[in-house]
């Protein structure tokens, strides 16, 4: 399983005002395969567009919930040729040769967000954008399924005491899952940093990489 980071920001990168300074990330969305998108937001054409890939190439969307940066009209409108699956919590979808279950995601603004673990027959996504603390059921799922690559969200950083936590994590709260999760998750990796609550990349990537936690960045390729 491929996976293309086409954003990996939270909802305070805007992409009209900060494309072009030192560690821009586009609001989050990946593509697996070249052919799955996760989650259209409004930043994906120009993704699509900076890291050459075809938007005729996606075949199938799915999101995992309606806030402004994670899903956009326009978006769908421009890939009109792929088919969207809207899921709901508790639901598990089979399309092309991926298997995809949605879980209830800790995420207070939006009753309906959820966070998919996708799988290719062979390898397992855990998609976890955007989200506080693992709900049990998450959990169990991942303990039940084995999981190669858990994609966190990560938006709070090292902001100690921010109101965002109950519905983002902090690296702490990344790190305490790590610890728990790893028996029966192969690598962790984070994502959705909000502009203005994180250190750069390089700072962060060093400050993660002594836990055994990745930092994703855009255009960032990898296999599980």
């Amino acid at each position: 399983m491929k996976i293309t980071f086409l954003g990996t920001g939270a909802a305070d990168w805007k992409l009209e005002k900060h494309k072009g300074i030192e560690g821009f990330r586009r609001n989050c969305s990946v593509l697996i395969d070249d052919c799955l998108l996760v989650d259209p937001g409004p930043d994906v054409p120009d993704a699509l567009e900076s890291f050459s890939k075809s938007p005729n190439g996606i075949k199938h969307i799915i999101n995992s919930h309606r806030h402004g940066d994670h899903f956009s009209q326009a978006t769908l409108d421009l890939l009109s040729h792929a088919e969207f699956f809207p899921m709901k919590a508790g639901e598990t979808q089979n399309f092309g040769k991926y298997t995809v279950t949605a879980l209830k995601a800790n995420h207070a603004t939006c009753a309906e967000a959820v966070h998919f673990i996708i799988s290719d027959g062979e390898k397992k996504l855990f998609y976890g954008l955007d989200g506080a603390w693992l709900l049990y059921e998450e959990v169990a799922e991942m303990k039940k399924e084995g999981i190669d690559l858990a994609l966190l969200d990560a938006t709070v950083g090292n902001t100690v005491g921010d109101y965002r936590i109950f519905e983002h994590n902090d690296l702490n709260m990344v790190i305490l899952l790590k610890a728990r999760l790893q028996q029966f998750v192969k690598r962790f990796m984070i994502c959705h940093m909000a502009r203005t609550l994180h250190a750069s990349h390089s700072v962060l990537s060093d400050q993660m990489k002594h836990y055994g936690i990745e930092v994703a960045f855009d255009g960032l390729e990898t296999e599980i």
